[in-house]
Parts: C-alpha cells; sequence; structure tokens
C-alpha cells in the first residue's frame, strides 16, 4: 500500500505492466506522479525485431549457436534501450527442452518453455513473512538443477551468485544497466556486485544495445557485441573482442568476427567436434540464411517463429515449413 511514510510504490498490474507511483508533495513536489510501462501480451519475434534491424541475420544466427549450445549472454544498455525485448525474442533459440529458471522483480522476462519457473522477489508487509531478494532468488534457482537462469535485471550482488551460476555450468542470460563493454566491466567488478576480474570470463558474450537517432526517427540496435575471453596477468585486465559493430553512416550491423570469433571457433566448434574449427562459419551462414528465409516468407509471429525453431532443431531442414540447402 501507498502511505505518507512509503510514498514511492513499484509494482505490477494483473495485464503485466510495469507501475510507478511518487506520491506526496514532500517528495514529488510539483504534485503525484504515475507512470505505467506497457509489456506485450506476446514478445516480439527474433524474426520481427531483425526484420526492423535490431539484429541483422548474421547476429541473429551467432546468438542461435551460442544459446543453443549453452553460452552464457548478457543483453545490456542503457534505460528505454529495448534489452528486454531482445532477451525475450533471442530466447528461442534455447532448445525447447531446456528447463529455464527467471528472477525478477517484475514479470518481463517470458520465455516459450514448457518447463519454465518463474521467480519474483516480495517485500515483508508484516513480521510474520520475510523478503526475498533477487540474490534469494538466484540462489534458489542454481539449487534448482536448471538448464538456463535468466536474471530479469541485475543491479546487485545477485550478479555475483549469477557468474557463480555460470562458473558451475549452468548457462545465464541477464539485462544489465551499462553504456559499453568497460562500464560493464567495471559495474560488475565494482561495488556492490564485486564479481573478481578472474571471474570475467564466465561471461561468454556481452551484447550492447541503443536507443539511436536517424535522421527524426529513434531506433533500437545493437551497437556491439563484445566476447569475453577472460583476465590476462600480463594486460592486467579483461581481454575482450568485438565481433560486430553498427555502423550509422549505412545503419547495418557489420560481422567482423569472421575467422576471428573466440566463442565460435575456441568453444562451441570445439564442443561440436569439429574437425576444422572454421567450419563454424559455415553454419553461422546456413542459420543466417534461415532467418532471411523466415523474413522473406513472412514468418515474423512470435509463436509460428518459435513453432519453426523448435522443428529445425528436433527434425533438421526437414522441420522447416520451406526448402533449405545445408551446406556439405
Amino acid at each position: 500500500p501507498m502511505t505518507d511514510a512509503e510514498p514511492i510504490v513499484d509494482s505490477t498490474l494483473p495485464d503485466g505492466s510495469r507501475l510507478n507511483v511518487i506520491y506526496s508533495d514532500d517528495v514529488s513536489v510539483k504534485g503525484p506522479s504515475l507512470t505505467i510501462r506497457q509489456g506485450d501480451e506476446v514478445p516480439l519475434s527474433v524474426t520481427q525485431i531483425t526484420n526492423w534491424g535490431t539484429l541483422s541475420p548474421e547476429l541473429a544466427a551467432y546468438l542461435w549457436l551460442c544459446l543453443e549450445n549453452e553460452r552464457t549472454v548478457f543483453v545490456v544498455g542503457e534505460t528505454a534501450s529495448g534489452k528486454t525485448t531482445t532477451l525475450n525474442s533471442i530466447m528461442t533459440f534455447i532448445p525447447r527442452d531446456s528447463k529455464i529458471y527467471t528472477a525478477e522483480d517484475t514479470a518481463e522476462v517470458l520465455p516459450p518453455h514448457d518447463t519454465w519457473q518463474q521467480l519474483l522477489t516480495r517485500e515483508s508487509r508484516s513480521e510474520d513473512s520475510a523478503d526475498v531478494d533477487m540474490f534469494n532468488l538466484v540462489e534458489a534457482a542454481l539449487r534448482s538443477r536448471p538448464e538456463y537462469i535468466v536474471v530479469g535485471e541485475v543491479r546487485g550482488e545477485e550478479g555475483r551468485m549469477a557468474f557463480q551460476a555460470a562458473q558451475t555450468g549452468h548457462p545465464v542470460m541477464l539485462t544489465f544497466h551499462a553504456s559499453d563493454i568497460v562500464s560493464m566491466i567495471q559495474r560488475f567488478t565494482g561495488d556492490p556486485i564485486n564479481v573478481p576480474e578472474t571471474f570475467m570470463d564466465n561471461a561468454d558474450v556481452a551484447l550492447f544495445q541503443n536507443r539511436v537517432k536517424q535522421g527524426d526517427d529513434v531506433l533500437r540496435r545493437v551497437t556491439s557485441v563484445q566476447e569475453i575471453e577472460g583476465y590476462s596477468e600480463e594486460m592486467d585486465g579483461v581481454v575482450t573482442r568485438q565481433v560486430f559493430y553498427w555502423d550509422p553512416v549505412e545503419d547495418e550491423i557489420v560481422f567482423q568476427g569472421m575467422n576471428n570469433s573466440y566463442v565460435l571457433e575456441e568453444q562451441i566448434a570445439t564442443l561440436l567436434g569439429y574437425a576444422d574449427t572454421r567450419d563454424i562459419y559455415d553454419d553461422l551462414q546456413f542459420r543466417a540464411d534461415i532467418i532471411e528465409r523466415m523474413i522473406q516468407e513472412n514468418i515474423l509471429e512470435y509463436h509460428e517463429v518459435n513453432s519453426a525453431i523448435d522443428s529445425f532443431q528436433r527434425d533438421g531442414v526437414e522441420g522447416l515449413p520451406f526448402h533449405v540447402t545445408r551446406p556439405d
């Protein structure tokens, strides 16, 4: 309840929208303030946001390989950059039989998986109930044998627990407020999260998304994707590698990781047993072709996209609703 003693309220409406109320004229000097952030009942699909230019087909294919093969992926950006929208859309790439645990303050993460446990924080309202914070939720998820842990928004020490989960072999997805890779590492390694720099390699991929201006339009674009290789004593810092960047002149996302991706070659190709690890780029291009073909075929609706990806993961090219040839 909202009172003079507690004049600021964050809550969730029955339709899932986020509510923020600032009451009491000694706090909100010019009068009460009410903000409602409406979410989509059905998330946007990965082909839809690719069609809009938030992702490129190659970037969508890269994330497909990462999430299908249990890499830890962080979606990072500033307020209202579309982080949760992108997070929801790319979770379709996590195999459908995976056991997902989500931890959030406000219910916004919507994985399409049947085996999904949704955990929400709780503030104590009486002596008979205890606070349940994000740290408690991530800790509980970690003990529940999940196959993916998704943290809605990391702000505090739950970030350290998320890294511990990744370190013990549990892939993690999360959203985080930072503008670039340097500020992300600084925030994770500083107070109040305090992840040791030597643990940063547990974050495999960091995707940075921002609101950008193109003429009179404000667009959401992934502006950079960084791979985290690990801590280097010689460099006295965390080694990262940019594999995608946004070109503002052409308004396109450029893949600069060809034959130079640590995650694709050293992690995923090795995991899949490729004799030549650079063959992974053929698989990347094949999946990019599938994404492009889905857009051409107008397969943009969330459930239809999920069904196509699930069928491909289960049955291969025969499961797709169109013909496509896999490279030799």
